[in-house]
């Protein structure tokens, strides 16, 4: 029973969250949104636990889709970066707010970014693009994610400085629009380089909060060294290219890790 600790223990963390959100917001939204988002996670692990190699995938479409198409279409929430500034500006802890705070900065702390390999709704269409394992070495574009942070920001900020009207019917029309944008990119820049992550690793503005937090993560793959025969599969079959044979926080890419356990799966000794 101490392979399923890890799957238990996640279960516990949001559960504690779902429960502690439902009583200090007296909203049972929240007890349901996290307790099924806990459920959906602990799956996962399990079922990657039992070896089922579809087990990543699963998760993703099942907190994805639900963001997406429930939070996102149906509650006409913007769950993307501009729908939390906007909460942020309003001074309300709801909706955005609470997801970036517990998936986004602090999330990170325990379990990096698990959330890009897990929840995202836009890496959950990239990753059914061909380009799974990188076609060529990393370019040094990461700084346009701070460009579509900033523009983020600008955008929100503009339309309360402007005192635009209807701004809750905007959001929701950026939600969409911004999606559609994203996916366009994603997908352009996949097939341009050659990797379905391209945009995670140069474009999306919700990384410049998760790298950070993401160095201190407590959930992290590890080499055993004795184990470890330098064969560099691990580093080939990275879809971040992620160096996982060093075990220290200032690793290659090391705040890049989405846990997609691909490098563990494909180690021919069990070192990872």
């Amino acid at each position: 029973m101490k392979k399923y600790i890890m799957p238990i223990m996640m279960l516990a963390v949001f559960e504690a969250i779902a429960v502690t959100l439902w009583l200090t917001k007296s909203n049972i939204f929240y007890l349901f949104n996290f307790s099924y988002i806990g459920c959906s996670v602990a799956l996962g692990i399990f079922l990657f636990i039992r070896k089922n190699k579809y087990a990543r995938r699963i998760v993703q479409l099942l907190i994805g889709l639900y963001m997406l198409i429930y939070l996102g279409l149906i509650c006409g929430e913007n769950m993307q970066i501009e729908g939390f500034w906007y909460y942020l500006f309003t001074g309300v802890f709801e909706a955005a707010t609470i997801h970036y705070a517990v998936a986004k900065i602090f999330g990170p702390l325990i379990f990096g970014r698990g959330w890009c390999g897990y929840a995202c709704w836009t890496a959950m269409v990239l990753d059914f693009l061909p380009y799974k394992v990188p076609a060529q070495p990393r370019k040094k574009l990461g700084w346009i994610r701070y460009i579509t942070f900033i523009l983020s920001l600008v955008f929100v900020s503009a339309l309360f400085l402007a005192h635009v009207q209807n701004i809750e019917r905007i959001m929701f029309w950026a939600f969409i629009i911004g999606n559609a944008i994203y996916y366009a990119v994603g997908i352009i820049l996949a097939h341009s380089l050659k990797d379905n992550r391209a945009f995670c690793k140069y474009v999306c503005p919700v990384t410049v909060f998760l790298k950070p937090m993401s160095y201190f993560a407590l959930v992290r793959v590890k080499c055993d060294k004795g184990k470890c025969i330098s064969c560099g599969k691990c580093r080939h079959v990275c879809p971040m290219d992620v160096d996982m044979k060093d075990n220290s926080r200032k690793r290659a890419n090391g705040t890049e890790c989405i846990l997609c356990m691909e490098c563990v799966k494909n180690c021919p000794k069990g070192a990872l």
